[in-house]
């Protein structure tokens, strides 16, 4: 079917009356369960969504936005969804938000339960796995998606847009070097995957046009693997003296644990995070990292998204935005 199925062609298939379709999406009591199973399989069959809120929304000045968010308990990702929430509302829009917690079965069920009641677009920064239970969905529904943070699907279908990582491990390599280090090691990261990759792209290939040898602990990134780091990298790889950390967490923990062993960061180990989360300045040392200007990010996701249902203006397939690198304490030698 080339076009957007709707409530006759349900009940079409059903072999039932609209009026009973209705009924049946208003969860009536009316309704036997055998009539109920057997228009619910004709809407998974036709790909119907049921845009619950929609007519409210046609005849509002207002509109939902979805925002789902892998990790919200991550400051990173909760400052990007404060500062696009405040951006929507200051233009009348209203903002559903919903933390996946990395599982991919719960993502699909809130995007699921967001189109049904009627989100005017979606903001996805996604989990990892089953992309098609989300973004299949997502498609047949017609609603513009965009990604962000990471990117799991094609592009050209669901625009992507995140902050310029690979010159963000550049700088961060870059500036170690400068500072003295002779052997650097990236920590965290799941092995495999796309954001992965993207985060430690600039510090290889810095890393390679000067001969060096990179080194990778891979793990989930956060508090407690940096703090692990620590214990592996005195035990096992003495002869690293730098590092440059998946994200801010996991340097946060790496801080944490060189306490605990008395290893001197900046002078024993120079240290730079990624994302430059508040913490940061706070931490002792203040740990270096990479700034994504996460708010501003946040704000220009919302001024795309807007631009697209207000003027029509569909983004390109992938949107870079610049990043730098604010040197504190933990990567100074001195």
């Amino acid at each position: 079917m080339d076009r957007r199925p709707t409530i006759i062609d349900v009940a079409t298939l059903a072999g039932v009356s609209k009026s009973t379709v209705s009924l049946v999406l208003q969860r009536s009591p009316l309704v036997k369960e055998q009539t109920r199973a057997d228009v619910r399989r004709a809407m998974t069959q036709l790909g119907y969504v049921y845009n619950r809120a929609a007519a409210n929304l046609r005849g509002a000045n207002t509109g939902l936005i979805g925002l789902v968010i892998n990790d919200l308990r991550n400051p990173f990702f909760t400052e990007f969804a404060t500062s696009l929430q405040m951006a929507l509302s200051a233009r009348g829009h209203a903002t559903v938000i919903a933390n996946t917690d990395e599982d991919p079965a719960l993502q699909a069920q809130v995007v699921s339960a967001m189109l049904e009641h009627g989100v005017s677009a979606l903001i996805v920064s996604p989990a990892y796995g089953e992309e098609a239970a989300t973004f299949d969905a997502i498609a047949r529904a017609g609603v513009p998606a965009l990604q962000v943070l990471r990117q799991v699907v094609d592009s050209t279908r669901f625009p992507f847009a995140a902050p310029d990582y690979p010159d963000g491990s550049r700088l961060a390599t870059e500036h170690l070097l400068a500072e003295g280090a002779r052997q650097i090691a990236f920590i965290g990261g799941i092995e495999g995957r796309a954001v992965t990759r993207s985060r430690m792209s600039g510090y290889l290939a810095t890393l390679a046009a000067r001969g060096l040898v990179p080194l990778h602990l891979p793990g989930r990134p956060g508090r407690s693997f940096g703090r692990e780091a620590a214990q592996r990298l005195t035990r096992d790889h003495r002869q690293i003296d730098a590092v440059l950390c998946f994200n801010d967490l996991t340097a946060l923990g790496l801080l944490t644990g060189c306490t605990e062993l008395g290893r001197a960061v900046g002078s024993d180990l120079r240290v730079v995070g990624f994302d430059d989360i508040e913490d940061c300045a706070q931490a002792f040392p203040a740990l270096s990292s990479v700034r994504c200007d996460i708010a501003g990010f946040g704000r220009q996701m919302a001024e795309t998204v807007l631009n697209w249902l207000e003027n029509d203006q569909r983004p390109g397939p992938v949107t870079i935005t610049p990043v730098t690198l604010i040197r504190r304490a933990s990567s100074r030698a001195a």
